[in-house]
């Protein structure tokens, strides 16, 4: 990929230096001296550049948008002339910029250019000093990429470097800048990576996923905990302690023939410090530059607050998330167009479904309008969705799709992340019941619906690897799990669950930070290995047979995967909703009792929903239950199949 003056081309260099030399000696007049002069004056700069990278390495051909911008990044690369000659592509502009040891090029390259490879030269006073082979391939049109993810499917989100170690020679890698591996710590390396996801896909299927979300599997060559990806220091490449980026292809086609489909997490918002752009920038507005250090406010009610003042916004957008992640310019065109490549390359090239946008709501919205249409034009089907880690529905249906809150402009976003359902269920488990508390925060949350496009088409959640952990957050209570496990999973939205809730791990995220701790058997050695039954105690084997069939039960339920929402406004502590298509026959009753009391449902109220309906069977048990009257027990959350 990165190409650089030979030993020829220095030979060749000193061997014209000491022949110009030899000239100078014996030259007469002044003039000639002068021409000399010049020539060996071009040579020392012919010899002082060099090639370090283009990026993208590699395009393709038969994209929606002809335009291509390269980075050329190399010393002193400003002084060269570029060109090329390959049918179909056109260079169309050679953009300078502050720092001279960038180029961007702006290439268009038409419907009819072929695969191939063709020379990129760079010359200097018209020598030809060096070459880069650039080739563009063929769009990958196999069935079953990019298909995206929807409600029809349940994610499963895990920390590579905290999940399996699938290969010991890349715990350690010589040469990047953290080399520590120590399981005792949180902070360290542990040594998972791609391999040891990809012997676990079978784990995942058998346990009713049909969606693998990994947070950043790209390089993070930084100092102090680097195992979380979220400072990236190379966009190009996956991190050498994961695997290769080829390896990572793999694992996305293995996925895809188990029936199942991977989600990319990616970060728009910033980097991190050991990026190499950051340690030459292009410009100066490449990054988002302040006087002295200023962190976000991480108050996003700034981006929407009519009465907001603009520093105020500013702040919030331009701040830097922390000192270690440096702030992207978004509003500077030659990031715009590093960062959407970057992301329609990776899509392409590995046949991913679909994205998790990191920080989102800190991210210029311009920009990123934008960045969604073009990712739309190329993939049609893939499905995206952003961190909106926010306290209201409001805030959160702000930043979708659709300009449904009156905020002037469309962001195509097709869903978010759904804190504030989130922390209804909590409310609706944990809380005590009253007029807005307990069971009725559930309510009135999913009232607030109509503030969506499509309420579908956001992630639904109870953990994840930002915050502490379900099982925790419900005191250990296991009743109280199944309960979130039920609701979950029979909800509106697109369901996620972290790794590891399936076998009870828990801890709080504050102060241990315990909540990323390995999945215990897949390392070797491991003293218990939970990815098999022997493994388990009988509590996380019951936890693990509970998920198990409410997931399977929810791949076959097309009420579940694809069918609307109707929910009743709670009475006596009982809160009751179904998801359903036009004939009740198949739809899901669901009946949340939060109370410490057994409960007795009489069924009359629900009529328009179960009329005809006769019996219905726990989905959990296999019971066939009467209808009529419903036993509901104490903190329970019952799944009905109506027949």
């Amino acid at each position: 990929m990165i190409k650089s003056l030979t030993s020829n081309t220095f030979s060749s260099v000193t061997s014209t230096l000491n022949a110009q030399t030899t000239i100078l000696a014996n030259a007469r007049g002044f003039k000639k001296i002068l021409i000399i002069l010049f020539a060996i004056f071009s040579s020392i700069n012919l010899f002082a550049q060099k090639l370090e990278r283009v990026e993208p390495m590699f395009w393709f051909t038969g994209m929606h948008n002809p335009m291509l911008q390269l980075l050329v990044h190399g010393e002193n690369i400003a002084s060269s002339s570029v060109s090329l000659t390959y049918p179909g592509v056109k260079l169309v502009k050679v953009n300078k910029v502050e720092n001279p040891n960038y180029l961007f090029l702006d290439l268009i390259i038409a419907p009819a250019a072929k695969a191939g490879k063709f020379p990129i030269n760079f010359a200097v006073n018209g020598k030809k000093i060096f070459t880069y082979t650039y080739e563009l391939k063929n769009r990958d049109k196999s069935a079953g990429r990019i298909q995206g993810v929807t409600n029809k499917d349940f994610i499963y989100l895990l920390m590579p470097d905290r999940f399996s170690n699938g290969d010991k020679s890349n715990d350690v890698v010589q040469g990047l800048t953290e080399t520590a591996l120590n399981r005792d710590s949180m902070y360290y390396r542990h040594g998972g990576d791609i391999q040891g996801v990809i012997n676990h896909l079978d784990y995942l299927k058998d346990l009713g996923i049909t969606t693998v979300w990994m947070t950043p599997e790209v390089e993070n060559d930084m100092p102090h905990a680097s195992y979380h990806g979220y400072a990236v220091t190379d966009h190009y490449k996956i991190d050498p302690r994961y695997g290769t980026n080829a390896l990572y292809k793999k694992y996305v086609e293995v996925a895809h023939a188990k029936g199942l489909k991977v989600i990319k997490d990616i970060v728009h918002n910033h980097i991190g410090t050991q990026h190499w752009f950051y340690k030459d920038l292009p410009m100066k507005s490449w990054l988002n530059q302040w006087p002295k250090y200023t962190q976000t406010s991480y108050r996003d009610q700034t981006v929407m607050d009519i009465h907001a003042s603009a520093a105020d916004r500013k702040q919030m957008l331009d701040g830097w998330f922390v000192p270690s992640m440096p702030d992207l310019n978004q509003r500077n065109p030659f990031v715009q167009n590093y960062l959407t490549q970057n992301h329609i390359w990776w899509i392409e090239y590995a046949g991913i479904d679909g994205l998790r946008l990191d920080t989102y709501g800190y991210n210029d919205p311009v920009y990123m309008a934008d960045w969604a249409l073009k990712l739309q034009a190329e993939f049609p089907h893939l499905s995206v969705f952003g961190e909106t880690l926010v306290t209201a529905v409001a805030n959160q249906a702000f930043f979708t799709g659709g300009n449904t809150v009156n905020r002037g402009f469309d962001t195509h976003l097709q869903g978010i992340t759904d804190a504030t359902l989130k922390d209804a269920i909590y409310e609706g488990i944990n809380g005590k019941n009253g007029w807005v508390d307990g069971i009725n925060r559930l309510y009135a949350t999913l009232a607030h619906d109509f503030l969506y496009k499509n309420p579908n088409t956001n992630c639904i959640f109870l953990d994840n690897h930002d915050m502490s952990r379900f099982y925790s957050m419900v005191g250990e209570d296991f009743d109280k799990y199944k309960m979130g496990m039920s609701i979950l999973l029979t909800m509106r939205g697109i369901p996620q669950m972290y790794y590891g809730t399936e076998i009870l791990m828990k801890n709080f995220s504050n102060p241990d930070g315990l909540i990323r701790s390995d999945f215990p058997g897949g390392w070797e050695g491991d003293k218990k290995d939970k990815f098999i039954a022997d493994g388990r105690t009988n509590k996380e084997t019951e936890a693990f047979n509970f998920v198990k069939i409410l997931a399977n039960f929810r791949k076959n339920s097309p009420a579940l995967q694809t069918g609307k929402l109707m929910q009743f406004v709670p009475q006596d502590d009982i809160y009751v909703y179904f998801r359903y298509h036009a004939e009740p026959k198949g739809s899901v009753m669901v009946i949340v009792n939060n109370t410490e009391k057994d409960k007795t449902l009489n069924t009359d109220r629900f009529a328009e929903r179960t009329t005809g309906i006769t019996s219905a069977k726990n989905v959990i048990t296999g019971e066939n239950i009467e209808f009529k009257n419903i036993k509901v027990p104490a903190k329970t959350t019952l799944v009905l199949e109506l027949r």
